[in-house]
């Protein structure tokens, strides 16, 4: 839950490091303090797609529900449609890096950090055991 915290504020899920972006769309390959490589497998970047496309859907979804109940029974069509638009074009490139960090957060949650992954002092090293001693 610590990790899709830290995502949801566009920081590092491992280490809790902000500055992850150079500009809004320029994502860093590696998190500056733990070494973290951002796109762990081929293919990363489908989740955070998702995770736009779900969110984005959803604003669009809530806006339109809440637009028709307010103005029952005469809703105002094109009022709504330029609502819709507006939503459907912002709403995608506002959340557009937090898509980024909080699909990090989902893949490390369900797939743990890998020896060597991060640098030392922030997870399993290469050559460690996986599991500690219990004390």
């Amino acid at each position: 839950m610590v990790a899709f915290l830290r995502g949801c504020r566009k920081h590092c899920a491992v280490c809790n490091q902000g500055h992850l972006f150079t500009r809004w769309f320029t994502f860093k390959q590696r998190c500056p303090q733990c070494d973290l490589r951002f796109e762990r497998i081929e293919g990363h970047w489908t989740g955070d797609l998702g995770i736009n496309t779900i969110v984005s859907f959803g604003t669009l979804l809530i806006a339109l529900i809440v637009g028709f109940l307010l103005s029952w029974p005469d809703p105002p069509g094109i009022t709504l449609f330029i609502v819709a638009i507006s939503i459907a074009g912002f709403v995608p490139l506002v959340f557009f890096p937090f898509s980024k960090t909080i699909w990090l957060a989902i893949d490390l949650i369900f797939r743990p950090l890998e020896p060597g992954e991060v640098a030392r002092g922030y997870g399993p090293q290469r050559g460690e055991s996986a599991e500690r001693p219990v004390t």
